[in-house]
Protein backbone atom coordinates (compact mmCIF):
# COMPACT_ATOMS: atom_id res chain seq x y z
CA UNK A 1 0.00 0.00 0.00
CA UNK A 2 1.40 3.39 -0.97
CA UNK A 3 1.57 6.03 1.74
CA UNK A 4 -0.31 9.06 0.47
CA UNK A 5 -1.56 10.90 3.55
CA UNK A 6 0.71 12.86 5.86
CA UNK A 7 0.61 11.96 9.54
CA UNK A 8 1.08 14.38 12.42
CA UNK A 9 4.59 15.76 12.21
CA UNK A 10 5.01 15.90 8.46
CA UNK A 11 2.77 18.96 7.87
CA UNK A 12 4.45 20.66 10.82
CA UNK A 13 7.84 19.87 9.32
CA UNK A 14 6.82 21.36 5.99
CA UNK A 15 5.61 24.48 7.79
CA UNK A 16 8.93 24.73 9.64
CA UNK A 17 10.80 24.42 6.32
CA UNK A 18 8.69 27.24 4.92
CA UNK A 19 9.84 29.38 7.85
CA UNK A 20 13.47 28.38 7.43
CA UNK A 21 13.59 26.54 10.76
CA UNK A 22 15.52 23.49 9.57
CA UNK A 23 16.17 22.07 13.02
CA UNK A 24 12.47 22.00 13.88
CA UNK A 25 11.65 20.61 10.43
CA UNK A 26 14.10 17.72 10.85
CA UNK A 27 12.67 16.87 14.27
CA UNK A 28 9.11 16.87 12.94
CA UNK A 29 9.98 14.71 9.93
CA UNK A 30 11.88 12.23 12.10
CA UNK A 31 8.95 12.10 14.53
CA UNK A 32 6.52 11.44 11.67
CA UNK A 33 8.81 8.72 10.32
CA UNK A 34 9.03 7.04 13.72
CA UNK A 35 5.22 7.15 13.91
CA UNK A 36 4.97 5.21 10.66
CA UNK A 37 4.65 7.96 8.05
CA UNK A 38 7.12 6.98 5.33
CA UNK A 39 6.87 10.47 3.86
CA UNK A 40 8.63 11.76 6.97
CA UNK A 41 11.72 9.78 5.91
CA UNK A 42 11.34 11.13 2.37
CA UNK A 43 11.34 14.77 3.49
CA UNK A 44 14.23 14.16 5.88
CA UNK A 45 16.12 12.56 3.00
CA UNK A 46 15.49 15.62 0.86
CA UNK A 47 17.00 17.81 3.57
CA UNK A 48 20.21 15.75 3.41
CA UNK A 49 20.11 15.71 -0.39
CA UNK A 50 19.77 19.50 -0.63
CA UNK A 51 21.85 20.42 2.41
CA UNK A 52 18.99 22.13 4.25
CA UNK A 53 20.23 22.69 7.79
CA UNK A 54 22.97 20.09 7.30
CA UNK A 55 25.86 19.25 5.00
CA UNK A 56 24.88 17.67 1.70
CA UNK A 57 25.01 13.91 2.23
CA UNK A 58 23.80 11.87 -0.75
CA UNK A 59 24.54 8.56 0.93
CA UNK A 60 22.37 9.40 3.93
CA UNK A 61 19.69 10.78 1.61
CA UNK A 62 19.65 7.51 -0.36
CA UNK A 63 19.34 5.52 2.87
CA UNK A 64 16.33 7.59 3.94
CA UNK A 65 14.72 7.36 0.50
CA UNK A 66 15.11 3.58 0.74
CA UNK A 67 13.29 3.64 4.08
CA UNK A 68 10.58 5.85 2.59
CA UNK A 69 10.20 3.69 -0.52
CA UNK A 70 10.01 0.49 1.52
CA UNK A 71 7.32 2.12 3.64
CA UNK A 72 5.23 2.94 0.57
CA UNK A 73 6.13 6.60 -0.05
CA UNK A 74 5.73 7.30 -3.78
CA UNK A 75 7.93 10.44 -3.61
CA UNK A 76 10.54 8.31 -1.83
CA UNK A 77 10.41 5.73 -4.62
CA UNK A 78 10.85 8.47 -7.20
CA UNK A 79 13.85 10.10 -5.50
CA UNK A 80 15.56 6.77 -4.82
CA UNK A 81 14.97 5.81 -8.45
CA UNK A 82 16.62 9.01 -9.62
CA UNK A 83 19.61 8.32 -7.36
CA UNK A 84 20.03 4.90 -8.99
CA UNK A 85 19.67 6.45 -12.45
CA UNK A 86 22.27 9.13 -11.66
CA UNK A 87 24.57 6.96 -9.54
CA UNK A 88 24.37 9.51 -6.76
CA UNK A 89 24.62 8.22 -3.20
CA UNK A 90 24.35 4.68 -4.52
CA UNK A 91 25.56 2.59 -7.44
CA UNK A 92 24.28 3.49 -10.90
CA UNK A 93 21.62 0.93 -11.79
CA UNK A 94 19.35 1.88 -14.69
CA UNK A 95 17.09 -1.14 -14.23
CA UNK A 96 16.48 -0.49 -10.53
CA UNK A 97 16.10 3.22 -11.13
CA UNK A 98 13.52 2.75 -13.89
CA UNK A 99 11.65 0.22 -11.77
CA UNK A 100 11.35 2.67 -8.88
CA UNK A 101 10.37 5.80 -10.80
CA UNK A 102 7.75 3.81 -12.72
CA UNK A 103 6.42 2.33 -9.48
CA UNK A 104 6.05 5.90 -8.22
CA UNK A 105 4.29 6.78 -11.48
CA UNK A 106 1.85 3.90 -11.10
CA UNK A 107 1.10 5.23 -7.60
CA UNK A 108 0.13 8.60 -9.10
CA UNK A 109 3.20 10.65 -8.16
CA UNK A 110 3.51 13.45 -10.74
CA UNK A 111 7.31 13.56 -10.63
CA UNK A 112 7.35 9.78 -10.98
CA UNK A 113 5.08 10.07 -14.03
CA UNK A 114 7.47 12.58 -15.56
CA UNK A 115 10.58 10.50 -14.86
CA UNK A 116 9.00 7.20 -15.85
CA UNK A 117 8.00 8.81 -19.13
CA UNK A 118 11.60 9.83 -19.69
CA UNK A 119 13.04 6.34 -19.11
CA UNK A 120 10.29 4.75 -21.21
CA UNK A 121 11.08 7.12 -24.05
CA UNK A 122 14.83 6.48 -23.87
CA UNK A 123 14.59 2.78 -23.05
CA UNK A 124 17.00 3.32 -20.17
CA UNK A 125 16.82 0.31 -17.85
CA UNK A 126 13.44 -0.64 -19.29
CA UNK A 127 11.99 -1.53 -22.69
CA UNK A 128 11.27 1.60 -24.70
CA UNK A 129 7.57 2.38 -24.98
CA UNK A 130 6.92 5.87 -26.42
CA UNK A 131 3.13 5.50 -26.23
CA UNK A 132 3.23 4.71 -22.52
CA UNK A 133 5.80 7.46 -21.97
CA UNK A 134 3.48 10.04 -23.52
CA UNK A 135 0.56 8.70 -21.47
CA UNK A 136 2.50 9.27 -18.26
CA UNK A 137 3.53 12.76 -19.38
CA UNK A 138 -0.08 13.52 -20.21
CA UNK A 139 -1.19 12.46 -16.71
CA UNK A 140 1.57 14.54 -15.13
CA UNK A 141 0.71 17.53 -17.32
CA UNK A 142 -2.96 17.25 -16.34
CA UNK A 143 -1.78 17.45 -12.74
CA UNK A 144 0.13 20.67 -13.42
CA UNK A 145 3.65 19.27 -13.92
CA UNK A 146 5.40 21.95 -15.99
CA UNK A 147 8.30 19.90 -17.38
CA UNK A 148 5.99 17.08 -18.44
CA UNK A 149 3.65 19.50 -20.18
CA UNK A 150 6.54 21.12 -22.05
CA UNK A 151 8.11 17.86 -23.19
CA UNK A 152 4.75 16.47 -24.27
CA UNK A 153 4.16 19.74 -26.12
CA UNK A 154 7.48 19.35 -27.95
CA UNK A 155 6.54 15.80 -28.98
CA UNK A 156 3.10 16.90 -30.20
CA UNK A 157 4.62 19.84 -32.06
CA UNK A 158 7.15 17.68 -33.92
CA UNK A 159 5.06 14.53 -34.24
CA UNK A 160 8.03 12.47 -33.09
CA UNK A 161 6.74 9.19 -31.65
CA UNK A 162 3.21 10.57 -31.40
CA UNK A 163 0.55 11.96 -33.74
CA UNK A 164 1.32 15.58 -34.54
CA UNK A 165 -1.15 17.94 -32.86
CA UNK A 166 -0.14 21.64 -32.97
CA UNK A 167 -3.33 22.78 -31.22
CA UNK A 168 -2.80 20.52 -28.24
CA UNK A 169 0.89 21.44 -28.17
CA UNK A 170 -0.03 25.11 -27.97
CA UNK A 171 -2.56 24.43 -25.21
CA UNK A 172 0.17 22.74 -23.16
CA UNK A 173 2.71 25.50 -23.78
CA UNK A 174 0.22 28.25 -22.99
CA UNK A 175 -0.62 26.53 -19.71
CA UNK A 176 3.02 26.57 -18.61
CA UNK A 177 3.42 30.10 -19.97
CA UNK A 178 0.58 31.19 -17.68
CA UNK A 179 2.73 29.96 -14.77
CA UNK A 180 5.66 32.09 -15.89
CA UNK A 181 7.69 29.24 -17.39
CA UNK A 182 10.28 30.52 -19.86
CA UNK A 183 10.05 27.53 -22.23
CA UNK A 184 6.26 27.71 -22.27
CA UNK A 185 6.39 31.43 -23.04
CA UNK A 186 8.94 30.94 -25.81
CA UNK A 187 7.10 28.04 -27.45
CA UNK A 188 3.79 29.92 -27.18
CA UNK A 189 5.43 32.91 -28.85
CA UNK A 190 6.67 30.72 -31.71
CA UNK A 191 3.19 29.25 -32.21
CA UNK A 192 1.45 32.63 -32.07
CA UNK A 193 3.95 34.16 -34.48
CA UNK A 194 3.58 31.32 -36.99
CA UNK A 195 -0.12 30.63 -36.41
CA UNK A 196 0.57 26.96 -35.61
CA UNK A 197 -2.18 25.41 -33.52
CA UNK A 198 -3.58 28.85 -32.72
CA UNK A 199 -4.64 31.97 -34.60
CA UNK A 200 -1.69 34.14 -35.60
CA UNK A 201 -1.13 36.96 -33.10
CA UNK A 202 2.24 38.70 -33.50
CA UNK A 203 1.58 41.25 -30.75
CA UNK A 204 0.96 38.60 -28.10
CA UNK A 205 3.84 36.57 -29.54
CA UNK A 206 6.07 39.61 -29.07
CA UNK A 207 4.91 40.02 -25.47
CA UNK A 208 5.59 36.37 -24.66
CA UNK A 209 9.00 36.41 -26.34
CA UNK A 210 9.84 39.59 -24.44
CA UNK A 211 9.08 37.93 -21.09
CA UNK A 212 10.86 34.69 -22.05
CA UNK A 213 13.96 36.74 -22.92
CA UNK A 214 13.83 38.45 -19.54
CA UNK A 215 13.63 35.02 -17.89
CA UNK A 216 16.78 33.92 -19.70
CA UNK A 217 15.48 31.63 -22.44
CA UNK A 218 18.42 31.44 -24.90
CA UNK A 219 16.34 31.65 -28.08
CA UNK A 220 13.93 34.33 -26.92
CA UNK A 221 15.96 37.52 -27.51
CA UNK A 222 16.39 36.72 -31.20
CA UNK A 223 12.71 35.82 -31.55
CA UNK A 224 11.63 38.99 -29.72
CA UNK A 225 13.83 41.16 -31.93
CA UNK A 226 12.70 39.44 -35.12
CA UNK A 227 9.02 39.90 -34.30
CA UNK A 228 9.64 43.49 -33.21
CA UNK A 229 11.10 44.20 -36.63
CA UNK A 230 7.77 43.28 -38.25
CA UNK A 231 5.55 45.39 -35.97
CA UNK A 232 4.41 48.98 -36.17
CA UNK A 233 5.33 51.41 -33.38
CA UNK A 234 1.76 51.15 -32.12
CA UNK A 235 1.87 47.35 -32.03
CA UNK A 236 5.25 47.39 -30.29
CA UNK A 237 3.79 49.65 -27.61
CA UNK A 238 0.78 47.35 -27.26
CA UNK A 239 3.02 44.30 -26.97
CA UNK A 240 5.20 45.91 -24.33
CA UNK A 241 2.15 47.00 -22.34
CA UNK A 242 0.81 43.44 -22.52
CA UNK A 243 4.17 42.08 -21.36
CA UNK A 244 4.22 44.53 -18.46
CA UNK A 245 0.71 43.53 -17.41
CA UNK A 246 1.48 39.82 -17.70
CA UNK A 247 4.61 40.17 -15.56
CA UNK A 248 2.58 42.02 -12.91
CA UNK A 249 0.00 39.23 -12.91
CA UNK A 250 2.68 36.56 -12.63
CA UNK A 251 4.30 38.35 -9.70
CA UNK A 252 0.98 38.48 -7.86
CA UNK A 253 0.27 34.79 -8.39
CA UNK A 254 3.80 33.49 -7.80
CA UNK A 255 3.89 30.51 -5.45
CA UNK A 256 6.00 30.52 -2.26
CA UNK A 257 9.60 29.32 -2.38
CA UNK A 258 9.95 25.68 -3.37
CA UNK A 259 12.03 25.01 -0.28
CA UNK A 260 8.81 24.58 1.64
CA UNK A 261 8.25 21.22 -0.01
CA UNK A 262 11.56 20.20 -1.60
CA UNK A 263 10.27 17.43 -3.85
CA UNK A 264 11.91 18.22 -7.18
CA UNK A 265 11.67 15.82 -10.11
Amino acid sequence: MVAQSLSAGTPEGIDALDKGDFEAAAKEFESAWQQGDANGAFYLGRMFELGLGTDVDFTRAAELFQVAATGGSAPGMNRLGLMFLDGQGTIRDFHRGAELVCKAAEAGDANGEFNCGAVLLDGKGISADPDRAHQFWSKAADGGHIAAANLLGVALKSGEGIAKDPARAYALFSATAAKGNAMGLYESALALDAGEGVAKDPVTAYAYANIAAALGHPGAPELRDRIEGTLSKEDIARGQTLARDLVATLEKTASPAAAATPQGN
